[in-house]
């Protein structure tokens, strides 16, 4: 997939960190990665340090080693590049590896030299391209960074998902990948490169695979280990887009799939997505929110259930390892479409994982002489060829239900200034005969820029005599255009990620006599994959056409136009400190008007409590916000249609559209808490469209309730013991666990019930068993708590509601702190 982050912004060189290691030696064969000569299976994630703030990085590298990882992912940005994190895990005492990527997307002043070509054979890029890469490496030998200098970084990624441009350019791909790898090998890292998605890496190259499964990938040579470095933890909003989600049920078996086939390398992208902060949403019409519903969520916050159950996979991965690293598997067809992988070591370990890949039906299966009970679209790991530790599809963790709760924070007091549209043609620089490609002229240092001409109009002309009105028709490469005439909005078009186009069709006032029409054309983010892509055109291009005049139609796209980069709000630095306090600004009723192209202005305080904070824009419509001078984003309240959204199941072949929520649902936008000053913080939002900004809000996010949904049967890890191993386990109890965040206490059961419960966290229903004591015992273990825990035992529940009948717990507790969540 790549980061979907703009090109002005991202070219990468991917990295993956092993915190802190001694010296050691990193090395691959045909089954796993070597490190200091042993075989590993590493679980990794992606956390990339630019969508994430410093004072956040502790605690998701801490999460990430919580939850089963070894390795941490990220990139090296072309146009910001940073050693502070790579530096920063050097000084973590975790034991946890790390990658880095290269090459991945472009700064905007290589479009520019002259000659260049993107990611081909082509002379002026790569010399660009060489000039990076020695760039970063030199800076990270010189801080001793990679492996063999005693450093976390165990390998390195060159270029991106090449594969598609490769086989389109032909010999001319073929080419660039193989001086690209012998670039990249050539400065001496003393650890391994691989490509993604790319089948013809050469030697030493590992290539790699990406995507949402990666089970029936094989690497290109015999000698190298199948390695997954992105398997996709979910997707990408784009705005006016769903939110997409991939079950945990799903994301688990296809690792287990990947493992028993023989992978050794498993990278989560992403593990935790973060924040495109300020402009580097790319795609374009990515979202300033990079979740990817990922385990760890924007806001740096545990996202129950898939963290959990993640994590226990980990574990039950982990008990495999020597057996998976030792040998190949043994595939035993269990049905026509149940099979067993078997790992036999010559040390007498064994490991097999079960599989059931029917979609719709349980399966029971006979394997070693005993019965196993296969769910749908799953794998059961046992560790010991006998005794099921974990099963894909059965989750045992709490699922957390998130909310934004309001803040503390009195009433903000807004205060309001109009971007000036009558004086546009006075401050143009630029004057040309026809219309000009946006980027070629702004150099993607705004994303707006101005297309100003004038129209003369007879006083004959029919329609100022009460007739019908002109036409104006425009058509646009994207993204987004606004039409100004003589200073007022006549009209706006939009492009989506599918059709970037632009065609605007609208009824316009004209005046007798010059009339200037003003056309503001937005981009909103710029494009990172295709074949030259820097080709690609953003703006409006043409043609430009007045329609329903006496004379017939005028075609105006070869008139002189004037051009303006960027807004006069911008020019004067009306989102910093210092350029928010050089200007006038209306204040009281004033503000209430919901004119487009206004910059409005509040200060606050920081709210108490340590809880991540998102800005409600809800009331807003589309523009972009500041925080203390540091941009929080691009903002659009563009909502999905509802028809999008409907419930999935965790079963069948994922893709991005399967599961979708968000319909018709505002977006909030991440404010970091490490930008904020005690008192008299600034904040600046500029509106596109009009909008309400009193009704903007500063919000809280926490958990608002957990639910557990556990059968009394559930396979749990903690049932295995190494020293039974292969013997019968001793049966023990599973348990519920709940816990709220930090600062929380369990308030209420809303729903308890120990029997045959039906539904889902927040629609759980009572089944026809059911334990009336349920409730009760419920409330006694766990309120007033921040954390309980309770054994699923007939005992604790005051004896057996229904013999003979699988039973489970299904709980549904509220979590409440001083605050009220909103309603």
């Amino acid at each position: 997939m790549g980061s979907q982050s703009s090109p002005h912004f991202l070219s990468s060189l991917l990295l993956l960190f092993l915190l802190p290691v001694a010296q050691c030696g990193v090395t691959y064969d045909r089954k796993a990665i070597i490190i200091n000569g042993q075989r590993k299976i590493l679980i990794s994630g992606s956390i990339h340090y630019p969508r994430s703030t410093p004072d956040m990085w502790e605690g998701l590298i801490q999460k990430a080693k919580d939850g089963g990882l070894d390795v941490i992912q990220t990139y090296v940005f072309w146009n910001g590049m940073s050693l502070h994190l790579a530096l920063y895990l050097t000084d973590l005492s975790l034991h946890t590896c790390s990658i880095m990527t290269l090459l991945q997307g472009f700064p905007v002043w290589l479009k520019y030299v002259p000659g260049i070509s993107f990611r081909t054979d082509n002379e002026p890029f790569k010399m660009a391209m060489q000039g990076f890469t020695q760039k970063v490496v030199e800076m990270m030998k010189s801080e001793s960074l990679f492996a063999s200098q005693g450093g976390p970084i165990i390998f390195s990624q060159i270029e991106n998902e090449y594969g598609p441009e490769s086989k389109a350019l032909g010999s001319a791909g073929r080419s660039y990948v193989n001086w690209a790898a012998d670039m990249a090998v050539r400065l001496g890292t003393g650890v391994p490169w691989v490509m993604c998605k790319e089948e013809d890496a050469p030697d030493p190259v590992i290539n790699t695979c990406n995507g949402f499964y990666c089970d029936s990938f094989t690497p290109n040579k015999p000698y190298k280990p199948m390695m997954w470095t992105e398997a996709w933890s979910g997707w990408f909003t784009e705005f006016g887009g769903t939110i997409r989600h991939r079950p945990a049920e799903d994301l688990a078996f296809a690792v287990a799939r990947f493992i028993q086939n023989g992978g050794s390398f498993i990278n989560y992208y992403m593990y935790h997505g973060g924040t495109n902060f300020g402009r580097t949403a790319g795609g374009p019409f990515i979202t300033t929110s990079y979740d990817y519903d990922a385990p760890i969520d924007e806001y740096g916050l545990i996202r129950e259930p898939k963290y959990g159950h993640l994590k226990e996979l980990h574990k039950a991965i982990k008990l495999c390892e020597q057996a998976i690293v030792s040998a190949d598997p043994t595939v035993t067809s269990l049905g026509s479409l149940q099979r067993a992988h078997v790992f036999s070591s010559e040390s007498g370990g064994c490991a097999a994982f079960l599989a059931n890949h029917d979609p719709n039906s349980y399966a029971k299966i006979m394997f070693n002489n005993m019965h196993y009970n296969l769910p749908p679209w799953s794998i059961s790991i046992l560790p010991d060829c006998r005794n099921v530790v974990f099963n894909t599809a059965k989750i045992g963790v709490q699922t957390s239900q998130m909310q934004m709760y309001p803040t503390n924070t009195q009433s903000l007091m807004w205060e309001r200034y109009d971007e000036e549209v009558a004086s546009l043609e006075e401050n143009s620089l630029i004057t040309a005969t026809g219309l000009l490609e946006q980027i070629n002229v702004t150099r993607d240092t705004s994303d707006y820029l101005w297309y100003i001409t004038s129209v003369d109009i007879s006083s004959a002309e029919e329609f100022l005599k009460g007739g019908k009105l002109p036409v104006l028709t425009v058509q646009s490469a994207g993204h987004a255009l606004h039409i100004f005439v003589n200073g007022q909005l006549s009209g706006s078009a939009y492009g989506s990620r599918e059709n970037k186009r632009i065609k605007f069709s609208g009824n316009i006032n004209l005046r007798a006599g010059t009339n200037r029409i003003a056309l503001l054309s937005v981009a909103v983010g710029l494009p990172n994959s295709g074949v030259h892509y820097e080709l690609w055109s953003t703006g409006v291009l043409g043609p430009v056409v007045l329609h329903e005049l006496d004379e017939g139609s005028r075609d105006l796209t070869w008139q002189t136009w004037s051009y303006q980069v960027g807004l006069k709000g911008e020019d004067m630095n009306l989102n910093s400190l210092e350029g928010a306090s050089s200007v006038e600004w209306m204040q009281g009723s004033l503000v209430q008007n919901q004119q487009p192209l206004t910059w409005y202005r509040a200060y606050f305080d920081a709210p108490d409590g340590d809880e991540p904070l998102a800005l409600d824009m809800t009331s807003m419509g589309k523009g972009h916000v500041w925080i203390n001078g540091q941009s929080i984003g691009r903002y659009w309240t563009a909502y999905a249609p509802k028809e999008n959204c409907k419930s999935c199941s965790y079963t069948g072949t994922y893709r991005s559209p399967k599961c979708q929520s968000g319909c018709g649902q505002p977006t909030q936008y991440h404010v970091p808490r490490s930008w904020l000053q005690p008192t008299r913080n600034l904040l600046v939002v500029f509106e596109e469209l009009g909008g309400d900004a009193t009704e903007i809000a500063l919000m809280k996010r926490s958990v608002s309730s957990v639910c557990a949904d556990v059968s009394e049967w559930h396979p749990t890890i903690k049932n295995w013991h190494i020293e039974s191993y292969g013997e019968p386990e001793e049966y023990q109890n599973p348990k519920v666990h709940l816990r709220c965040a930090p600062g929380q206490s369990i308030s209420a059961i809303k729903f308890a019930s120990y029997g045959t419960p039906l539904g889902t966290c927040g629609n759980f229903q009572q089944g026809a068993c059911h334990s009336p004591n349920s409730h009760t015992i419920l409330e006694e273990k766990c309120i007033g708590k921040e954390k309980c825990v309770v054994a699923i035992s007939q005992a604790n529940f005051g004896g057996d509601p229904c013999p003979n009948v699988m039973k489970k717990v299904a709980v549904e507790a509220v979590c409440s702190s001083a605050v009220q969540p909103i309603t």
